[in-house]
């Protein structure tokens, strides 16, 4: 089937089907509250448990792991105990609010949660990324791409997106839905058949009023690190020139730097020696002494710094001049 350009779960299935929570288990979350996970169980990755059992009959979310790495790559995992596969019937609908601002995005008239900004709607095998438009979710010349929204599904739907795709989203606020039962009628309308006698069935995280789960995307500080650190010759020798190479890579991206401010530090004994060469070489910070013929059989000391974009990384060597 191919993506609506409007999110029709939304408009024709949604309203009638999670409109039941108002008397089973409390309408759409607001804005106001929002509950606490249970515990952070590796490196920027929160667990948000969610109750069992409600009904026997629709999917039964147990928790939502969601976690982010270096390159702000998001990743929504919603364990489902009873839906080891993905069938035809289930639609998943994850809300994000991804500034962390309830005064933004959907309208509390709207039906959908107050605040959110985007929805990821996985019906029939395919996800799609919708944004809030104002009266709406839609997709619009100039939205993000979505070029990196994709999932999986092993017990559950892992969803993965870019942050960068969610309004370079830092710190956000989310809602997850899950129906089975739906049906796609000729016109490629989603429908729930057993209505208007039987809701389709259906779970929800955070259940009930208890507001929207929080999450924080964090990144290690991009450092430089050392891929090649390389004398020439192999061992200093009176007379003659030495060279000290150092080829430097960003930790987040792990690209060499071919560029950048190189320092030279260079002793022979107690006589500080001045760098003929302290400049990037093809892709390494180099630097090079002439070690004077007085030199023999003191130790040479001599160290290379390189700074790129705020990064700096220093190595230093030691050892006796021939």
């Amino acid at each position: 089937m191919r993506p609506p350009t409007r999110t029709s779960l939304l408009l024709a299935v949604l309203a009638a089907v999670v409109a039941l929570p108002t008397v089973a288990a409390g309408a759409l979350p607001s804005a106001a509250s929002a509950p606490a996970f249970a515990q952070t169980v590796a490196a920027n990755s929160q667990t948000y448990p969610d109750s069992t059992g409600e009904n026997p009959a629709a999917p039964d979310i147990t928790s939502i792991v969601v976690s982010n790495n270096d390159a702000r790559m998001l990743s929504f995992q919603v364990n489902i105990a009873n839906r080891p596969q993905l069938t035809q019937d289930i639609v998943l609908l994850l809300w994000v609010d991804s500034d962390n601002n309830a005064q933004t995005g959907a309208s509390v008239d709207s039906g959908d949660p107050p605040g959110t900004d985007y929805v990821i709607e996985l019906v029939r095998g395919e996800i799609s990324l919708y944004r809030w438009d104002g009266t709406g979710f839609t997709r619009r010349f100039g939205d993000p791409s979505a070029v990196t929204l994709s999932y999986s599904w092993r017990n559950g739907p892992t969803v993965r997106i870019s942050a960068s795709e969610l309004g370079n989203t830092k710190r956000l606020r989310f809602y997850t839905l899950v129906i089975s039962g739906i049906a796609v009628d000729d016109q490629g309308t989603l429908y729930c058949p057993t209505l208007p006698a039987t809701p389709c069935p259906f779970d929800d995280a955070p259940g009930g009023s208890a507001g929207l789960f929080s999450y924080q995307v964090k990144i290690t500080p991009a450092t430089l690190v050392a891929k090649r650190f390389t004398q020439a010759p192999a061992k200093p020798a009176a007379g003659k020139s030495f060279t000290l190479r150092l080829v430097a890579a960003r930790s987040d991206s792990g690209a060499v730097i071919q560029d950048g401010r190189v320092t030279c530090v260079g002793r022979a004994g107690n006589a500080r020696l001045k760098a003929q060469i302290a400049r990037v070489v093809a892709g390494a910070a180099t630097c090079t002494w002439n070690l004077p013929p007085t030199t023999s059989g003191k130790t040479f000391r001599g160290s290379v710094t390189v700074r790129f974009e705020g990064l700096g990384l220093t190595q230093a060597y030691a050892g006796k001049i021939r």
